[in-house]
């Protein structure tokens, strides 16, 4: 064998032999792995080569070589009959690399492609390649359920704080030890209990009012007497203040004041990072890296950092979410004293709060208004069933009081607010779970999950899947949660594939508090106003501007108000 042949040999034996090397070990760290793949490709490139005077294009001919032949031997194995994953439909890009993945979300439309996938192939889609993308409710309980599966890589390329600032044994969302998740879950069961309920229910109720007293300001300031709004931009002022009054005991007073310090707008281009690096987690430490690119993430995870330090290090003057996090924590203590144990714990958790405290409810309440605008005869179906129950009067301000209690049981309320979480809800596409390492794989009836392989619930897919929800899929049809489906013929409502808020030890920990949060502020708006879409704005628009960035995202929401009273 000349030396040609010899060198081009080793060099593609080194390649094949790296790829069986990768294969038994993800890349969770990209310095480390880019270490050692230029360690092979060196010593492919110089052992090959010795006793040979060769220049430096040889060098890098060699190099070139090297990764031309790894690369392909990947691609062809992720392609072929023996990968793990072969039998799964699914686009030839998504088999390749989850790169093609980061480029869809991206464009803030991966809620779109995952559903145009599964219409196309079927309830399980591979989406990655060692990903599968799943809209069958079989597997609901195995993955979410209890105990469930580990949370899957999409956690790891989503964290906004840096290592140095947030300590992993006490961050909730991303842990995926499943016993230190029940312990860590514990204490935000009670931090969520009826008493604690209380606590944020009033303020609730005073920021909500706010609100409804700025839209008020609007109008009486207008020539028309009718105000021109971004109702979604206010939306979120509302959030964001009602969240950081709620969890860190002081309001960003957005609603007052604006965005003047570009807290929302930090908020949301950090989501946008986070939404595209989730899919590829070892590549997140380098975005966060690039000053282009990771700057929003420093940014708003530091901002993160600073809420929760301002919060251990103050006098706390309401009981909010830290102060009962604290307390569940340790029963026997005083969450009104800083603590450097407590410390910890604030900051690991700072940016869930932010995030599902403020991002999540203000999308939702945003369709909610939407929804109603766009079909006239439900928001005044709405109207009639809020009169009955609590009548204009001038007890209070001009109106009588909206008693908390009562919202539960308001029938079309509950139904419209269901339909919205139905076809959109706040977390589109990102419910991941992973079988453990170590435990070979998982069974979930007839299919097998194999090691390494990470599965995707996707929301706004399943609720959306005829199979669960017909007849009118995909329409906006509230009486769907109205009907008798014992007796209404060829309708189908399976509650058991509604999951908005997960489902599980690893659900919402905010649920009752985020509805008591929708029905309230959409009760108090209705009451206090009539809608319309700003002149030239339509239904198709907003349409348009609805993004999935791991949370849902929006644009803005034009509309007409004009006071009932």
């Amino acid at each position: 064998m000349s030396y040609q042949e010899n060198h081009f040999v080793v060099v593609i034996l080194t390649a094949l032999a790296t790829h069986l090397w990768l294969r038994s070990r993800a890349p969770a760290s990209t310095s480390v792995i880019s270490l050692w793949l230029f360690a092979i490709s060196s010593t492919a490139a110089f052992s090959s080569l010795i006793g040979h005077n060769v220049g430096i294009a040889k060098i890098l001919q060699t190099y070139f070589l090297y990764f031309v032949a790894l690369t392909s031997s990947v691609i062809i194995y992720r392609l072929s009959p023996f990968h793990q994953l072969a039998r799964y439909p699914g686009p030839l890009l998504c088999k390749i690399s989850k790169l093609w993945v980061a480029y869809v979300a991206s464009r803030g439309k991966l809620h779109l492609y995952h559903k145009e996938l599964h219409d196309k192939y079927g309830p399980i889609v591979r989406v990655g390649p060692n990903e599968l993308s799943v809209v069958d409710k079989d597997f609901i309980p195995t993955l979410l359920g209890t105990p469930g599966l580990p949370k899957g890589p999409l956690f790891d390329g989503r964290v906004i704080t840096t290592t140095k600032d947030r300590d992993a044994s006490y961050t909730l969302i991303s842990t995926p030890d499943l016993q230190r998740h029940a312990q860590l879950r514990k204490p935000w069961n009670k931090a969520f209990g009826s008493e604690p309920m209380n606590d944020y229910a009033e303020i609730l109720v005073e920021k909500a009012n706010l609100l409804k007293e700025e839209l008020m300001k609007r109008c009486q300031l207008s020539a028309d007497q009718r105000g021109h709004v971004d109702l979604a931009g206010w939306i979120n002022f509302f959030s964001f203040d009602f969240m950081g009054e709620m969890a860190f005991g002081g309001s960003f007073d957005l609603m007052r004041h604006g965005d003047k310090d570009g807290l929302w707008h930090g908020m949301q281009s950090a989501l946008l990072t986070a939404g595209v690096t989730q899919h590829v987690p070892w590549l997140a430490h380098i975005v966060r890296a690039i000053p282009s690119t990771g700057v929003a993430l420093r940014r708003f995870g530091q901002f993160a950092v600073n809420q929760a330090k301002t919060r251990f290090s103050k006098e706390v003057e309401k009981r909010d979410l830290f102060y009962h996090l604290i307390h569940a924590s340790e029963p026997d203590s005083d969450p009104t004293a800083p603590n450097p144990t407590y410390l910890p714990l604030v900051v690991s958790n700072a940016t869930l709060a932010i995030i599902a405290g403020s991002d999540t409810t203000s999308t939702v309440l945003s369709n909610i208004f939407y929804y109603l605008i766009h079909h006239p005869e439900y928001m005044k179906r709405l109207k009639a069933e809020i009169d009955e129950h609590f009548p204009l009067s001038d007890t209070v301000h001009g109106t009588s009081a909206i008693e908390l209690g009562k919202l539960g049981s308001m029938k079309f309320l509950n139904a419209i607010i269901n339909e919205t979480l139905r076809l959109q809800p706040a977390v589109p596409t990102s419910l991941q779970r992973q079988p453990a390492k170590g435990s070979g794989g998982q069974a979930v009836g007839e299919y097998f999950i194999p090691e390494g392989t990470a599965v995707n619930i996707p929301p706004y897919c399943l609720h959306r899947n005829p199979r669960y929800f017909s007849p009118r899929t995909d329409d906006f049809w509230p009486e769907r949660w109205l009907l008798d489906k014992t007796t209404a013929k060829g309708f189908v409502h399976d509650m058991s594939a509604f999951i908005p808020f997960s489902v599980g030890p690893a659900n919402c920990a905010g649920k009752h508090l985020a509805l008591l949060e929708l029905r309230y502020v959409t009760t108090l708006l209705v009451r206090g106003f009539d809608f319309k879409f700003e002149e030239g704005f339509t239904a198709q628009m907003w349409e348009d501007g609805i993004e999935d960035r791991f949370v849902m995202a929006k644009g803005p929401l034009p509309v007409v108000l004009t006071p009932r009273y």
